[in-house]
């Protein structure tokens, strides 16, 4: 029988330090999050990010904490509750990290007779930190607890034509009786080295302005790549021009060097440059977040109204929207059908 395990990034179960720190631990302690030896790791994490961070992570957190819950779990389980109607096929929801695992997903499965499962992780790009660590976890979680299970895992969809055709009529909507004179697309950062490691070629991506233009199987693992694709597709979907757009990548560690151009730099530099009505998209998120709902939306907006900026606005994700849930459906449907996943 087959089954569906939809897999989102995760959540503290509440905005306060004490359910904060053991959420950041596991993200954090993540050996494709933060790539180090787990000495050292561990240094980082437990000696020094878990001394401070929890209580300004619990701040954040309380700031756009719904009172359904967070917003990211509510979002991701309307979304799964929507494409379960539109399937036979069991479909369950899991977490990266925190307490809703996809061990307790694939078990909710199981228990409904499900031995083949459409692992579907929900990131549009592929990541070491995003994608590879949830296919990870879970061929893990199977092969010590589910043995028996098949598993098919759902590929990066950035170049998904119905995803860009639904993810491009969200930012019209979303740009619609707004006066703005650039569209910036916020991609989460990753360290540079992560492009390096994933480069399978090991000299293709040189992270010099012109490897992501070079047709390359690195492409295929080369988060940078992929999100400037998306950017360039959407653009082109739109109708903007090229001055019109432009890429930039949030959060970031300090210490080592980070994608670039970074989100808060640009909020600065735009004000200078005659850019002061801005609209900010975040796809490397398919649902609303603390990166989104905080980072950019609020903190964000303050910046670049600070640095000069008159109008901003942040666009949502794609959330629930009812076209979403149908492009995720017919993938669901394609694969229960014909076995076939989406290109």
């Amino acid at each position: 029988m087959k089954g569906v395990l939809l897999v989102n990034l995760g959540s503290p179960e509440s905005p306060t330090p004490k359910d904060v720190k053991p959420y950041l631990d596991e993200f954090l302690m993540d050996e494709r999050v933060i790539d180090v030896p787990k000495v050292l790791r561990n240094i980082i994490v437990r000696g020094i990010i878990l001394q401070s961070r929890p209580k300004k992570s619990a701040k954040a957190y309380s700031k756009i904490w719904w009172d359904e819950g967070s917003p990211l779990i509510v979002i991701s389980e309307r979304f799964k509750e929507k494409v379960q109607k539109k399937t036979k096929m069991p479909v369950a929801l899991g977490m990266r990290y925190g307490k809703m695992s996809i061990k307790k997903g694939f078990e909710e499965l199981r228990s409904k007779g499900v031995d083949e499962v459409l692992l579907v992780p929900l990131y549009p790009h592929y990541a070491m930190s995003s994608y590879e660590t949830v296919v990870v976890k879970a061929m893990e979680d199977r092969k010590k607890y589910f043995p028996d299970m098949k598993i098919t895992t759902l590929p990066p969809f950035y170049k998904n034509v119905n995803y860009l055709k639904v993810l491009s009529k969200s930012i019209a909507e979303g740009l619609a009786g707004f006066d703005y004179d650039h569209v910036l697309f916020s991609y989460h950062g990753i360290p540079e080295r992560h492009i390096r490691k994933s480069d399978p070629t090991k000299y293709h991506c040189k992270i010099d302005g012109s490897c992501c233009s070079i047709n390359s199987i690195a492409h295929h693992t080369c988060y940078r790549h992929q999100c400037y694709f998306t950017t360039e597709a959407v653009r082109n979907i739109l109708g903007l021009s090229e001055d019109q757009v432009s890429t930039s990548f949030q959060s970031r560690l300090a210490g080592d060097p980070w994608l670039k151009p970074y989100t808060d730099y640009e909020f600065e530099r735009f004000p200078k440059i005659g850019k002061t009505k801005l609209a900010v998209i975040t796809p490397a998120f398919v649902s609303d977040c603390l990166e989104t709902l905080e980072e950019i939306a609020m903190e964000g907006e303050e910046e670049f109204l600070e640095a000069g900026g008159k109008s901003y606005k942040h666009i949502a994700c794609l959330n629930d929207r009812d076209d979403w849930v149908q492009v995720m459906s017919q993938w669901i449907e394609d694969w229960e059908v014909h076995n076939m996943l989406p290109a």
